[in-house]
């Protein structure tokens, strides 16, 4: 595919800010990670004040590095790699730039009221319910821009690269809706509309996929356009690839309770395989199935 186009044909200007800030974040995110761990061994790391403690700092290495160093990653890629294979400049250069001012100011968000003590309690979801909407309004800028961006393309053909880009955006955006649905108390508090078993098997289908979708199809997409780009080859099998899609799309987005150890949840799951490898050894006593059968361990 030729991307032999006039330089000035798109837009780079929001492409650089986000990977100018890709770094910036990445080694703030990863700088708080060392200072975290290093209080596993050193505690008075801490400095005994409350804001720096490892539970309130733990939330926020994870999310600089989440989203504000992968997130801005994939906004740079996805839009470099979408004006190029589309041969199109992006969709409204407003909405590009509202897209990058608006993620850096979720990102501050975090970046303040974590170590205040204010969060949900969710494990990468940790932005409490006025954040969290914030944050839904600018994806909902990304996803805009891209996909009208793709549909104003100048080639046929839809890149495979854009198809993970855009199943990343769109598998985010209904993880990250649902995760946060809650009823709001104040600016800074807010409870789930779930509850118990419910809420904990909502939260990790969300941190299960958080870790699919934001941190691997993103990147997926970023490999099959700089990978080939790089090597100077075409993709060895593009019918391939697009099995690799589907096959990620169906079956990775549903393996979430396997977060869930030692819960009300996990004891259906148990429960349940305990049945179909007593269904595969009917002969064998319980003591022999779970102590002397590497297979029935397996299963």
């Amino acid at each position: 595919m030729s991307t032999a186009l006039n330089g000035q044909a798109y837009n780079y200007k929001v492409v650089r800010q986000f990977a100018i800030m890709t770094v910036v974040w990445g080694v703030i995110g990863m700088a708080m990670g060392v200072w975290i761990a290093s209080q596993l061994a050193w505690p008075q790391m801490n400095l005994d004040l409350p804001w720096t403690t490892f539970g309130r700092l733990r939330p926020l290495h994870t999310s600089l590095v989440i989203f504000g160093f992968a997130g801005s990653a994939q906004f740079a890629a996805s839009y470099y790699a979408v004006q190029r294979t589309c041969q199109v400049r992006l969709f409204s250069d407003r909405l590009a730039a509202f897209t990058f001012w608006g993620w850096q100011s979720v990102i501050v968000i975090m970046l303040v009221t974590l170590p205040l003590g204010y969060t949900t309690t969710k494990e990468y979801a940790e932005i409490e319910f006025t954040g969290a909407v914030w944050m839904t309004v600018v994806w909902v800028a990304y996803a805009i821009v891209f996909f009208t961006t793709v549909v104003r393309r100048k080639t046929k053909h839809i890149y495979v690269g854009n198809w993970f880009f855009g199943a990343f955006i769109l598998v985010i955006a209904m993880l990250h809706v649902v995760n946060h649905l809650a009823i709001p108390v104040d600016w800074f508090k807010s409870y789930p509309v779930y509850s118990g078993a419910t809420d904990a098997m909502v939260q990790w289908w969300y941190g299960h996929n958080a870790v699919g979708f934001f941190l691997t199809t993103g990147f997926l997409g970023m490999m099959y356009y700089f990978v080939p780009k790089q090597a100077g080859k075409p993709i060895y099998s593009y019918r391939l690839s697009i099995v690799h899609f589907w096959a990620l799309i169906t079956l990775y987005i549903w393996a979430g309770p396997h977060h869930l150890h030692y819960t009300a949840s996990r004891t259906g799951l148990s429960r349940w395989a305990w049945r179909c490898r007593s269904f595969c050894w009917p002969k064998l006593g319980r003591h022999d199935q779970r102590h002397d059968d590497p297979l029935g361990r397996l299963a």
